[in-house]
């Protein structure tokens, strides 16, 4: 097995990031938390004051051998609307801005580039608002943050948010779901 690597994404609320990235191929671990702040060990009322500087992101733990940077980021700008600054639908503030927090070059490489080919494109017809930066000062969400979406699939939110991005997931990269 190869060395694993880690990659940590804000794209909104991270009950529903984590809801999707559990179910892709060559990811080995997820865990939702708070990156890129100021405060030292930050709790979620904190983080949602929109005061500390920390994003809500997922940390993912993935073998580039079953799944890539770029497949993961191909991911994240689908799940998400990348040209929404500080807030993903109804979830607005700081706390929810798109970000890429990158552990090594060649994942800042690949973000940058994503990032550069999609806007000549003009794939959204916006603006992209997603920042790559490196991981700085991330903290563990609390425990009933893990899992949320598996542990609460009828709460209300997850109904209307989580599960939709689960399901364009699955339709849109079949062959990255586990």
């Amino acid at each position: 097995m190869s060395e694993s690597q880690t990659l940590v994404l804000g794209g909104g609320c991270f009950w529903c990031t984590e809801a999707v990235y559990v179910k892709v191929r060559g990811v080995t671990d997820v865990e939702s938390g708070y990156s890129n702040g100021q405060a030292e060990r930050p709790s979620y009322e904190q983080v949602c004051t929109g005061t500390t500087g920390h994003n809500e992101v997922v940390k993912l733990e993935y073998d580039p051998q079953q799944v890539s940077t770029r497949q993961l980021l191909e991911i994240f700008f689908v799940i998400h609307d990348p040209t929404q600054l500080n807030r993903q639908g109804n979830d607005v503030g700081t706390q929810y801005r798109s970000g890429i927090y990158f552990t090594t070059p060649e994942q800042q490489q690949v973000a940058e580039d994503m990032i550069r080919e999609m806007s000549q494109d003009k794939l959204f017809g916006a603006p992209i608002v997603t920042e790559v930066q490196p991981l700085s000062n991330y903290w563990p969400a609390e425990d009933y943050h893990q899992d949320f979406f598996e542990k609460n699939p009828h709460q209300g939110y997850c109904m209307a948010v989580a599960a939709p991005k689960v399901a364009k997931f699955r339709k849109t990269f079949a062959e990255l779901a586990r």
